[in-house]
Order: structure tokens, then C-alpha cells, then sequence
């Protein structure tokens, strides 16, 4: 793409498998589902009980005066933000905070004091908490993290379901290319794990109900998927130019090759079945990353674990990649962090990153019988040493939104 290169120098993940980059990207070799019961609220009269639920480590929780003013999704930002800036190295004192920007993607915003507020005005009539409503804004993530930092850039939110981090960190691209921000902190947060929204989405039929067997429930790819399971989490990964990064002595950990962005114009749910638009972006993003379908050595995939959409997404990348979709070796990390909506696509993207800086490629949990019609190559059981010098991470979300990102070795 023309214009400045933009590289990644921190990467902050706060998932359910791990809080911090080292310990993310154990779990994930691990190959183990953090799926469990859930225990954030009394779920046992719901058709669906498990979720993946992620634990704050002391350090990372917020002070008492900011946990009652904001909500749990604005604290899972904040946390993957400080984990992102203490990974990049990057001391805000010594750089222009003009010219460092936030973009955070968000599905729902802040789901849990909606969901108290709603029950509060039902059961107090119309007696909601004072400051309900920037808790409950879908911006409140990225304005926290900006005021925290005081980050005087563009500071911005993408919301677009599943799509919504990875979509974040496209903007994030943009901004820099076009000389607005030297630095973005760009990713997603989803705090989904309410009563309100797991029986939304249960009612849709759109998650598993292995109650019983909750780690073996989220299945991407595998012949006896039965949905998604909902997790929540958050991950912020530090953009800049190749030129500021060079300038303050950071190591580039990848550089964020480009993009593409289609819609499905199909359906507000179901993706369209034969892929085709999921397919155009991918294509998108290679010509867009001046990369051929047989030079892609990884795909993170969307890989929801429901069976319309884990057919679309092969689909699209057979009519994308051609003959090398059979032989790329693919993975899907909600295999074990659970599907975190709008965080997806950041917390996969930290993923695609790490693939490439240590060469292997994890395990999708919970592949006991690979689908034969879907024909691809899903790596299961064991991490596999790959020689990695191109990834492609792919989103695709409720209304049609796709995004898939390329990432290289920087």
C-alpha cells in the first residue's frame, strides 16, 4: 500500500487462556478451551451456562473509584491498553500525545450496566444510576484509555458485531498512512457475559449447549460443531510508523500489510453461503499487501465453531486461495477463548502476530473429527512449527461486515 509502513510494537491481550502477552501465547500452544461454567451471575436457569470468563490479575483490575464509574468492558480495555504500552516500551512522556491516537472496537458497549439500569428502571420505576449512560456508551472504552493517557489524538470506536476489532485496527492503519497519529492504540473490548445476552443469543440458536462438557464445547471446524460459546475479553496491540518506531529504538514485533473490507449484502445474521463476498476481501487484503494466494503461510480464522459459518468461511478462502487453501495451515483461537464478539478480531490479530514471531502455529481445541467437506488444513493436538512469513486473520460478523487483515515479518 502507498504511504508510510505501519508496523506493531506492543501487543496487549487480556483473554480467558491469558492476561499478557507471554501468558496468552502459552495457553494458546496449550491448546486447551478456557471454556467453563459460568459464575459472573446465577445462570442456572438459562438454556446455555458456560461462557469463558476472564480473571483480572490484582495488578490489572481497576481502582475502586473507577470500577463503580465505568463498566467491565471499559475495564478489560483498559487493562489490555496498559498491558500494550508496557510491552511496546513506549513512554508517553517522551513522545507528542497529539499525535498518538485510540481506536477500540465494541459489539455491544457496556453490557452489564445496561442490563442493571434495564432492571432498575423495571423494578424502581425509572430510578437508573446517575451515570448510566457514559457507562454504557460504546465509546467509553477508547475515551477512558484516552483520558487515562491523555492522548490528545483521533480517538475513535468501531462498531460492526464481530468484525469490530479487527475493523479498529484497519482505521488504526489509516490514520497513520494518512499522517493524522504517529502511534494508535487499536484493538477491541466485549464484556457480553450477561443473563440478557446469553439468552439472546441462545433464543437464536446461535450457541452450544453442552452445558455438561463445557470444554469441549466450542469446536471450530470439527464435524460435530454445534455454535459458538460467548467469552469475554479485550486486546489492544500498539500501531505506529515504521519511521516513529525507528526513531525511539522499538522492535518491530510485524508489520500490518494491509487489508480488505467487503459486505454481504445478504442477511442480518447467516453469512452468504457460497462465501463470495467473505472471499473478496480476502482477495482484497492480499492485493492490498502485494501478497499471491501461495505466498499466505497462516490463516487465523474467523472459526466460529456454528456450522453455516464455519462452511462460508472455507468457502471464501477456497475461492480466494485456490489450491494453497487446502495445504495453509489454519487455526481458530475461539476454539479456546470462546467467541469475545468485538474483541474477535484484535485478540485474533495478536494471535496472527505471535505466529509470526515465534514460527508456530497453535492447535484448534476440540478438533476430534476435522470436517472432510470443508476441505482445509486445521492444524489440532499439537502446536505446529511453521515457517510463517505471511498471515492472514479474518473477521466476519452479524449484518455481512468481513474484514481480513495481512500481517508480515516486519
Amino acid at each position: 500500500m502507498s504511504g508510510r509502513r505501519v508496523v506493531v510494537t506492543g501487543l496487549g491481550p487480556v483473554t480467558s487462556v491469558g492476561v499478557g502477552a507471554k501468558e496468552f501465547h502459552a495457553g494458546q500452544l496449550e491448546g486447551r478451551s478456557a471454556v467453563r461454567a459460568l459464575g459472573r451471575f446465577d445462570a442456572s436457569g438459562l438454556p446455555v451456562r458456560i461462557g469463558a470468563e476472564v480473571d483480572l490479575p490484582d495488578g490489572l483490575r481497576p481502582e475502586r473509584r473507577d470500577a463503580v464509574i465505568s463498566d467491565r468492558v471499559t475495564h478489560l480495555a483498559a487493562a489490555a491498553a496498559g498491558l500494550a504500552l508496557r510491552d511496546a516500551g513506549l513512554d508517553l512522556d517522551a513522545v507528542d500525545r497529539e499525535r498518538v491516537g485510540v481506536v477500540l472496537g465494541t459489539g455491544c458497549g457496556g453490557a452489564e450496566s445496561i442490563r442493571a439500569n434495564a432492571a432498575a428502571a423495571l423494578v424502581g420505576g425509572g430510578r437508573v444510576g446517575a451515570r448510566f449512560v457514559p457507562m454504557s456508551m460504546s465509546n467509553s472504552p477508547a475515551a477512558w484509555i484516552a483520558i487515562r493517557h491523555g492522548l490528545g489524538g483521533p480517538v475513535t470506536t468501531s462498531v460492526t458485531a464481530c468484525a469490530s476489532g479487527a475493523d479498529a485496527l484497519v482505521t488504526a492503519h489509516q490514520m497513520i498512512v494518512a499522517d493524522e497519529a504517529d502511534v494508535v492504540l487499536a484493538g477491541g473490548a466485549e464484556a457480553p457475559l450477561t443473563d440478557l445476552l446469553v439468552s439472546g443469543f441462545a433464543r437464536m440458536k446461535a450457541l452450544s449447549a453442552r452445558n455438561d462438557e463445557p470444554g469441549r464445547a466450542s469446536r471450530p471446524f470439527d464435524r460435530d460443531r454445534t455454535g459458538f460459546v460467548l467469552g469475554e475479553g479485550a486486546a489492544v496491540l500498539v500501531l505506529e510508523s515504521a519511521g516513529h518506531a525507528r526513531a525511539r529504538g522499538a522492535r518491530p514485533l510485524a508489520e500490518l500489510l494491509g487489508y480488505g473490507r467487503t459486505g454481504d449484502a445478504h442477511h442480518i445474521v447467516a453469512p452468504r453461503p457460497d462465501g463470495s463476498a467473505a472471499a473478496r476481501a480476502v482477495t482484497r487484503a492480499l492485493r492490498s499487501a502485494g501478497l499471491a494466494p501461495g505466498e499466505v503461510s497462516h490463516v487465523n480464522a474467523h472459526g466460529t465453531g456454528t456450522v453455516l459459518n464455519d462452511a462460508a468461511e472455507a468457502a471464501a478462502l477456497h475461492r480466494a486461495l485456490g489450491a494453497a487453501a487446502a495445504r495453509v495451515p489454519v487455526t481458530a483461537t475461539k476454539s479456546m477463548t470462546g467467541h469475545t464478539l468485538g474483541a474477535a478480531g484484535a485478540v485474533e490479530a495478536v494471535a496472527a502476530v505471535q505466529a509470526l514471531m515465534y514460527q508456530v502455529v497453535p492447535p484448534t481445541a476440540n478438533l476430534d473429527h476435522p470436517d472432510p467437506e470443508l476441505g482445509l488444513d486445521v492444524v489440532a493436538g499439537e502446536p505446529r512449527d511453521v515457517s510463517v512469513s505471511a498471515v492472514l486473520s479474518s473477521s466476519f460478523a452479524f449484518g455481512g461486515h468481513n474484514v481480513v487483515l495481512a500481517f508480515g515479518r516486519s
